[in-house]
């Protein structure tokens, strides 16, 4: 068993993988893929850390708080769990004129985004790229998660069809962001290794109130406007 573990560590000591908003997900995301021995890192996220997000966005401390950006408070510690994971730190808004930069030779980005528009951007960069995205999402004591291979399994266009039309305040448990973060971080580093099976066209979903968990098969929509072999 050894060669192959060391064959998989060496994966993932080359693997750059993206991080799309170093939040609530992309914080324990993050530090699972450090600790992993990821050997690249790719932050992205225009904010600065707040009072209010530390209940949940564990990579930011009281220090931080309106006094640094997300990412470069994430990179120090990151850094420090891992001295030898590089880190590249973009505190910019992602837009569709800014991805093709922000995530140069990335091997797959982590969709750990709390809204619908720049998980469009996203989408519409992985179809064009062939980009495998770590989807996941919380509010409340619920969450999802699902491994998107471009081509192959839907595409957050399809699972998201409609603009969101909330404009209320979504809560979210911290142990919540924190055991979906954890989840998308498994998908990646299974991706990256070839170990075992990916959420590919499944999504799993749980509840930590109630602890219902369910895995439940996804299919693309024939009328996707993104991804649909008819457009």
């Amino acid at each position: 068993m050894l060669p192959m573990m060391d064959e998989g560590q060496e994966r993932l000591r080359r693997a750059t993988v993206g991080i799309m908003g170093v939040g609530g997900l992309g914080s324990p995301a993050a530090m699972y893929l450090a600790a992993a021995g990821v050997g690249h890192l790719v932050l992205a996220d225009p904010q600065t850390p707040e009072l209010s997000n530390l209940n949940r966005q564990i990579l930011h401390w009281t220090e931080d708080v309106s006094t640094t950006s997300k990412v470069a408070s994430a990179a120090r510690k990151l850094r420090s769990l891992n001295p030898e994971v590089e880190v590249a730190q973009h505190p910019v808004e992602v837009n569709a004129e800014n991805i093709n930069e922000v995530f140069a030779g990335c091997d797959m980005i982590m969709d750990c985004l709390d809204s619908l528009p720049p998980r469009m951007v996203l989408n519409a960069h992985a179809i064009k790229t062939g980009t495998p995205i770590i989807h996941g999402a919380v509010e409340g004591w619920h969450g999802q998660v699902t491994v998107i291979l471009p081509g192959r399994t839907p595409c957050l266009a399809c699972l998201f069809p409609r603009p969101a039309t909330v404009t209320r305040t979504i809560p979210i448990m911290g142990a919540t962001a924190g055991v979906f973060g954890s989840l998308q971080a498994g998908e990646a580093i299974k991706l990256l290794t070839g170990i075992g099976d990916v959420l590919a066209s499944r999504m799993l979903v749980g509840d930590l109130q109630y602890q219902y968990w369910n895995v439940v098969k996804i299919g693309r929509a024939e009328d996707c406007l993104a991804c649909s072999e008819k457009i």
